[in-house]
């Protein structure tokens, strides 16, 4: 997601490059194909390297290139709202909140914690998925450190906070909340990066993009939908353009490019339908956003029972 116009303008330059090298892995050389520019938007996977940035929040060149062939499938079978994730968010901030500000706070993670339940059970859309996954608020801290309240993606910032303040195992989600820089609506690391990084595991998002913040476009709380799609093992919806794997779900449309603000009757892959724009996984502002499918809630389910259970 992208915060304004110019992030937005950034988040298309970096995800045509995202894309240029999501086409260089998709040879017919390479078994299996890639995910290369998923985890450029919001996502760069921060150990094959993967996080991403929705619209210029997690839009870069993935650098994490993960060998799809080499992600296993467990043809998990589990029940919608079979899984609790225990949630810990991290508020990180330049100065001391006052009393009345972590009031505020506190009421904000509340409000988005209901966002996450709501996109993941499928209350959104009578075309969303009731995914296997619910999420608990397990416990909030503050932390006053100026150069962690502006990380950036991938730097020492991120990497101090994270080792500091992280808590729980593969199967904990750890949503650190700060003024991030570079333009930046948030970033995610992939299940697949946890065994080699445990350290660097979870969600970072934009303060701002919570419900309560001061975008117009992107301050629902879906921010969050989005990153912890990734952090569960989504791809966005455009990877891979046209191809026939895309973002190796198959009932998401293919879509050539990430769309932004919300493009009704967008059709830029003939073939495979109008372009999912309504999907979490996509750049589209909060407002257009309303579901994950059924392929996407089984992608999830199989990448936590092999990665993250």
């Amino acid at each position: 997601m992208a915060r304004g116009l110019s992030y937005r303008r950034i988040g298309v330059v970096l995800t045509l490059f995202a894309l240029a090298l999501t086409a260089l892995f998709l040879t017919p050389s390479t078994p299996g194909g890639v995910k290369a520019a998923a985890a450029a938007e919001e996502c760069f996977d921060p150990v094959a390297v993967g996080a991403a940035a929705r619209g210029g929040e997690e839009h870069r060149a993935d650098p994490h290139v993960e060998r799809l062939a080499a992600v296993p499938t467990a043809r998990a079978s589990l029940l919608p709202g079979s899984v609790n994730v225990p949630t810990y968010f991290h508020v990180i901030t330049a100065e001391k909140l006052t009393k009345s500000q972590k009031s505020s706070m506190a009421s904000r993670i509340d409000r988005q914690m209901t966002v996450l339940k709501n996109a993941f059970a499928g209350s959104t859309s009578n075309k969303a998925a009731n995914t296997a996954f619910r999420f608990t608020l397990s416990g909030t801290d503050y932390t006053v450190n100026s150069a962690w309240a502006s990380m950036g993606y991938g730097s020492q910032a991120e990497r101090q906070a994270k080792a500091a303040l992280r808590i729980g195992g593969a199967g904990a989600l750890n949503v650190y909340v700060a003024d991030i820089g570079d333009g930046l609506l948030g970033w995610a690391t992939f299940p697949q990066s946890y065994a080699s990084q445990p350290s660097s595991d979870g969600v970072v998002i934009l303060t701002d993009s919570m419900p309560g913040g001061k975008d117009p476009l992107y301050s629902l709380g879906d921010t969050g939908t989005h990153e912890v799609g990734h952090w569960l093992g989504l791809y966005h919806t455009f990877q891979g353009g046209c191809s026939k794997k895309n973002d190796l779900v198959a009932d998401t449309p293919s879509e050539k490019s990430p769309a932004f603000e919300c493009p009704k009757g967008r059709d830029n892959c003939k073939e495979t339908g109008l372009d999912p724009i309504e999907n979490f996984m996509d750049y589209t502002q909060d407002s257009c956003m309303d579901r994950f499918t059924g392929g996407q809630a089984n992608r999830m389910a199989d990448q936590w029972v092999t990665f993250r259970a």
